[in-house]
């Protein structure tokens, strides 16, 4: 039996590939209502090392909620509510960048909004004030440096930089609009990232993605994207996230709340 620390609890938010963490020790389970209405899924809690954590399935468990009509504001206030100041988004990925092969592992630092019509703000409705948030840089500095430190030190292929375009779903993308997304300085693809990262911001929690590349985005290799390829993909590179998150949870769990 695990010893729990000090520190408040990591949040952990597993996509597609990661609907359950191996290796986490159970201390506890239970539904949770928000203002905003139910999270994806049951909020799961344990010890991983002696690091507090609080686990939740983005996509539900059975994986049944496609990436538009996830809730991502009851998501991330449910975990807010559970004390958790640190989240880590895992994200499976397409890779545009030459470099961003399947199975390879990015911690990326930049992201751009392609979704729409998805609820995104915490600021809205009878408000007394308008709420601007910085989002210069999405992703904790301090976080990343963490996740990054424990793939060098596993050895793992990663890359320590990228920008993740957010696209709306549930459908890939075009070639065509793969090719747009090169051109505007995109490496990856998901379709989850956003609106994420911001309510997180919004809610002054740390925020980190750490993507594993399931797939070449549309165009990017010679044949059409198939299911029976993303799922060698997240077999072959699954084990490496779950190192990742193991190795970084107790220097995670002891940073502060985002400044701004």
């Amino acid at each position: 039996m695990g010893t729990s620390s000090n520190h408040p609890p990591v949040g952990i938010i597993g996509g597609t590939g990661l609907t359950t963490l191996s290796g986490l020790e159970l201390t506890g389970e239970r539904p949770v209502n928000t203002p905003w209405g139910e999270p994806s899924s049951s909020l799961v809690e344990g010890l991983l090392g002696d690091q507090p954590v609080v686990f939740l399935s983005r996509h539900g468990n059975p994986h049944r909620i496609p990436p538009h009509q996830v809730n991502y504001r009851a998501n991330l206030h449910a975990l807010y509510e559970m004390g958790v100041r640190t989240v880590v988004g895992v994200n499976a990925v397409g890779g545009i960048h030459a470099d961003m092969g399947p199975a390879h592992i990015v911690i990326p630092d930049q992201i751009i909004d392609y979704t729409w019509g998805r609820a995104s703000t915490f600021f809205e409705g009878d408000l007394e004030e308008t709420t601007h948030i910085d989002f210069t840089f999405p992703y904790s500095s301090e976080a990343r440096a963490l996740l990054i430190d424990a793939a060098r030190a596993e050895g793992l292929p990663f890359s320590d930089f990228g920008v993740y375009g957010a696209t709306q779903g549930p459908r890939l993308e075009t070639a065509a609009e793969v090719l747009r997304l090169e051109r505007d300085g995109c490496d990856l693809v998901g379709m989850t990232g956003m609106p994420e990262a911001a309510l997180a911001a919004e809610l002054k929690m740390n925020y980190v993605c750490l993507a594993l590349v399931v797939n070449r985005a549309a165009g990017k290799s010679d044949h059409i994207i198939t299911m029976e390829e993303i799922e060698a993909a997240i077999g072959q590179g699954m084990s490496g996230v779950r190192r990742i998150l193991e190795i970084s949870m107790g220097g995670l769990g002891a940073l502060t709340a985002r400044s701004s």
